[in-house]
């Protein structure tokens, strides 16, 4: 989102193996076995495959009532209980709840996402539906999912027909000494991350994804499936504790018939576990969209950070960040604020689609606000030629605006048009149910000149923002001196971070003065087989490498002193390998070029607060280099 704007203008197979049931107010519920306690009693979910460091979630109900919820990670506890339910207008149901039935089914779900870690994903998750009555007799149901990545949680009211849901008695309980890296709650979500200790950090309202660290355990909480039958939501705390409540982000929820809520998500493993975790995808729901041959992912020319809005209200500008991408196999071009006023739109689309190169155009959240508005502006664009709209200053995680998603999400799809949301919410899944969604901003990024990301938040993305979905960076603005690192690892963040569009903001002069950063630019891809994280730590640095076809590319970003930093290769499998490497050189980037195995461990050089990136392709005797330019564009 502009910090100094105007404030104006898949294919999913499901496989179910359910267990024994009997029948409770029409659905299939089977007898609630449990462990009976002194208190109360208690039932076990687990992840389907086992292992060491197995997934466990233990509800608990006690004597008064009441539920919790605690996760159990092999031997070790990586949730400690922590409060469950909910208030209505008609019914407290955090206490009193006696239980009525439990269900169990193993969810298997084969799916191909446009954008992501990988394209492939396979979850595979134990379900546990178990069911309650309050003390007046109205039913709530508890879904718990437990898959080898994650441990996720959702109420089912079926009975209901209208009200309104108050508040949640969710919560997660950490240790109090457990690390936490933390956001506070925006919006819009573009706010600094904070190490602290989950009771050391300060009260307040935090918002997604919140990491911690229990003993050899990660926790990263967040949220999906959320929709216009809800509202968005934040973590709040009290300093002194490790309690991290759900509270509603804006107002309460509207009912209207049964609700099922969002999934209370909380991602657990080691720290590779959670920088490759795709649980809150897998959580979403499915594709909507059958027909996905039209969505295209791919690298963007931006200009608005080579020049604002002049440059966005020229023509011959816009011509030149054309010509650009079509010269170096980018197929996007976005034009940004400035353009609407101006009458040279069906020149640049037609010039810009006989260099082989599509536009994508900046609008408002609230020109899109009715349906009347939608059906008139996302047939201009298609009139016109527009492949995707980049849509802004969405503001608010009220369920009003949830449904405004919903409708608009669904209105572009038909239009066939891509996705780019700004100064929106975080992805919550929403990729895996709209494919078109390319990215969404939801982060602190290179934009802000001043108060903008440290090296220390950068280095944080990988293990927070970035793992439930498309940041929307834009990295590469070199020309405006405001970046906290190397020229490397600058460049690095072509594959540290993941963008289904990446949109790339240097100034034409900007790539002309790095021509490896040119070269580099030009073939490494914004869509992935498989993601490894290589090394790293949250604050620190992030080495990662992920895979497209038969070539790996590297890309590392280290915040720390200058040092050898080494690169474990064990990833890349059988085979020798030719490496084409770029680092920070004496007098700007320079190419290395080497070969491995991947028994071997890549050490390079680097100076204070750099990195470096790398190409990986089969060694053949008559294989010299491993550049392959992307295609896209003519030239």
């Amino acid at each position: 989102m502009h910090q100094h704007k105007r404030q104006g203008l898949l294919r999913s197979r499901t496989v179910l193996a359910v267990g024994i049931a009997v029948v409770l107010g029409g659905a299939a519920l089977a007898a609630p076995s449990a462990i009976a306690g002194d208190d109360g009693e208690i039932w076990e979910v687990k992840q389907p495959q086992s292992s060491s460091g197995a997934l466990t979630a233990t509800v608990a109900l006690n004597g008064s009532g009441a539920l919790t919820l605690a996760v159990r990670r092999g031997g070790d506890t990586a949730l400690q209980p922590a409060p469950l339910g909910l208030v209505t207008d008609k019914a407290d149901l955090t206490s009193g709840l006696k239980p009525k039935g439990r269900s169990d089914r193993t969810v298997t779900e084969d799916y191909t996402a446009t954008t992501g870690k990988r394209l492939q994903r396979e979850a595979r998750m134990t379900e546990t539906q178990l069911s309650f009555t309050g003390a007046k007799g109205d039913r709530m149901d508890l879904v718990v999912r437990v898959s080898d990545q994650g441990v996720a949680y959702r109420y089912v009211l079926p009975d209901a027909k209208d009200g309104t849901v108050r508040r949640e008695a969710s919560a997660f309980q950490l240790p109090g000494n457990a690390k936490a890296w933390l956001t506070k709650y925006h919006v819009a979500h573009e706010q600094h991350y904070s190490e602290s200790t989950a009771s050391g950090a300060a009260g307040g309202s935090f918002g997604y994804p919140a990491l911690f660290q229990t003993g050899k355990s990660y926790v990263l909480l967040s949220e999906s499936g959320v929709s216009g039958s809800y509202v968005g939501s934040r973590l709040t705390h009290k300093s002194g504790s490790g309690r991290y409540a759900v509270d509603f982000a804006q107002g309460n929820v509207s009912i209207d018939g049964p609700l099922t809520t969002p999934w209370r998500a909380a991602v657990l493993g080691d720290l590779q576990g959670i920088a490759q975790s795709t649980f809150t995808d897998d959580l979403a729901p499915a594709s909507r969209i059958k027909d996905t041959s039209w969505i295209r992912p791919g690298k963007v020319a931006w200009s608005w950070l080579a020049g604002g809005k002049e440059v966005q209200r020229s023509l011959e500008a816009q011509k030149k960040f054309v010509d650009y991408s079509s010269a170096h196999g980018w197929p996007y071009t976005l034009v940004d604020d400035g353009w609407a006023g101006e009458k040279w739109m069906p020149e640049l689309v037609k010039y810009a689609s006989s260099r082989g190169v599509k536009i994508l155009a900046w609008m408002r959240w609230d020109d899109l606000e009715t349906a009347a508005e939608r059906d008139i502006v996302l047939a201009r664009m298609n009139h016109l030629g527009i492949a995707g709209v980049k849509i802004d200053f969405i503001g608010s995680e009220s369920q009003k605006r949830f449904k405004w998603y919903d409708e608009v999400l669904k209105a572009t799809a038909d239009h066939k048009l891509l996705v780019n949301f700004h100064g929106s919410t975080v992805p919550n899944g929403m990729q895996r149910t709209w494919p078109h969604v390319m990215t969404l901003e939801a982060v602190l990024g290179a934009e802000y000149r001043k108060g903008g990301p440290t090296a220390g938040d950068v280095a944080t993305y990988p293990f927070t923002r970035n793992v439930v979905g498309s940041m929307d960076y834009t990295p590469m603005a070199l020309q405006r001196n405001s970046h906290p690192h190397s020229t490397a690892a600058e460049l690095a963040l072509s594959v540290v971070i993941e963008s289904g569009m990446q949109h790339f903001a240097g100034s034409l002069e900007t790539y002309a003065k790095h021509p490896e950063m040119e070269r580099f630019l030009a073939q490494v891809p914004t869509v992935w087989d498989e993601t490894r994280l290589v090394s790293g730590r949250p604050g620190n640095g992030a080495t990662v490498a992920r895979k497209s076809q038969d070539r790996w590319f590297l890309g590392s970003y280290l915040t720390g002193a200058a040092h050898t930093e080494r690169a474990p290769l064990t990833f890349l499998g059988g085979g020798r390998r030719l490496v084409e490497m770029v680092r920070d050189g004496k007098d700007g980037l320079v190419r290395e070029t080497r070969r491995v195995n991947s028994g071997d461990t890549l050490n390079v050089q680097v100076p204070a607060k750099s990195g470096f990136v790398a190409v990986m392709c089969p060694d053949k005797p008559d294989v010299k280099t491993c550049y392959r330019p992307a295609k896209g564009g003519k030239g």
